[in-house]
Order: C-alpha cells, then sequence, then structure tokens
C-alpha cells in the first residue's frame, strides 16, 4: 500500500510535468500571439505557471526557500503585467482613465455643432 508521502512525491512530480507543457504552450502562444494584448495575458499565466511550479518543485524537494522565491516572484510579475498593460494602453494613444472613444458603450459628445 502506497503512503501518503509516496503520493505527495509522485502528486508533485506529475505536477511539474503538466506544467511545463503549460510553460511550452504558453511560450508558443507568447511568440505567436497577433496583438500586444494576447503576449501580455500569456505572459501573466507564463508568470502563473512559473509560481505554481515552484510551489510543486518546494513539495517534490521538500525546501520551503522556494516559497519565499514563489511570492516574491508573484509580485514582481503582478506589476510587470500591470505595468506594460498600461504601456499598451498608453501607447494606442489615450489616458488609461478616459473614455475609449471607439467603444460602443461611449456616450457621444455632449458639445453641439454650430454651423
Amino acid at each position: 500500500m502506497m503512503n501518503s508521502q509516496t503520493f505527495l512525491y509522485g502528486a508533485a512530480q506529475t505536477a511539474m510535468v503538466i506544467l511545463l507543457a503549460g510553460m511550452v504552450l504558453v511560450l508558443w502562444r507568447l511568440v505567436k500571439g497577433p496583438t500586444a494584448a494576447d503576449r501580455v495575458v500569456a505572459m501573466d499565466l507564463l508568470s502563473l505557471l512559473v509560481v505554481t511550479f515552484l510551489v510543486s518543485l518546494s513539495i517534490h524537494t521538500k525546501e520551503t526557500s522556494y516559497l519565499d522565491v514563489a511570492i516574491a516572484y508573484a509580485c514582481i510579475a503582478f506589476l510587470g503585467t500591470i505595468a506594460l498593460a498600461r504601456f499598451i494602453e498608453r501607447a494606442r494613444g489615450r489616458k488609461p482613465d478616459g473614455p475609449d472613444p471607439g467603444h460602443p458603450l461611449t456616450p457621444p459628445s455632449s458639445k453641439k455643432k454650430h454651423p
């Protein structure tokens, strides 16, 4: 019969293999993504997969220092995603908090044109 330590070791090993396969697919989307927004989402997902890989590695090796690295990496990745999203929004030529004139739900301008 399998004890809990053997099961946890095998589950962590399986999780790491699946996470590595997911990272390869996300890297393909990061390179191939047709728009910049697709690339930002792929980068965010890749950082999430790296964090979960580090947690699985911590379980697999029984080393808690990987958890500290995972927490620090998650904070930095979150800030990087926010910075890239703001950069893309500014590159489109509009303010981050302003209305999008091309969006269908933006109300029309209240200014009347005088002939």
